[in-house]
């Protein structure tokens, strides 16, 4: 699975728009951290994750999300994140109701309760359309 990137720049509101289409998973959260952390210092106020296309995304991708987060918000900027698709929004429900324990025993196991319940939710929509 690949992950494609592009960015967009609104100089004028502070704001990077990434566009994301493919997975952010293993084997591609490196390259998507290392575009994330030039864009970072780049001093944007505000970077904005647009998911549309983004099919699929593993725990290692999370990670790299919420740690381009927490050093944005460190330094009195903000990253957010738009136009989820279903698996992708109940991936972030799933994050948002885990309490701060840990509740899986290894990035494995996270990943395949991610890739069930990302696959459940493309079902469901499939279904409905």
């Amino acid at each position: 699975m690949n992950l494609d990137t592009q960015l967009h720049e609104d100089p004028a509101k502070s704001l990077l728009r990434v566009s994301m289409m493919g997975g952010l998973n293993t084997d591609t959260a490196p390259g998507f951290e290392a575009m994330l952390n030039n864009a970072i210092a780049e001093d944007w106020q505000m970077v904005l994750l647009d998911m549309q296309a983004l099919d699929y995304v593993s725990s290692a991708g999370l990670r790299v999300i919420f740690k381009a987060a927490k050093q944005l918000k460190s330094s009195g900027r903000s990253l957010a994140v738009a136009n989820r698709q279903p698996q992708i929004e109940k991936v972030f429900e799933i994050l948002q109701a885990l309490p701060d324990m840990a509740v899986f025993t290894n990035d494995a196991e996270l990943d395949e309760y991610l890739d069930a319940m990302q696959a459940k939710a493309r079902n469901h929509n499939s279904l409905q359309d």
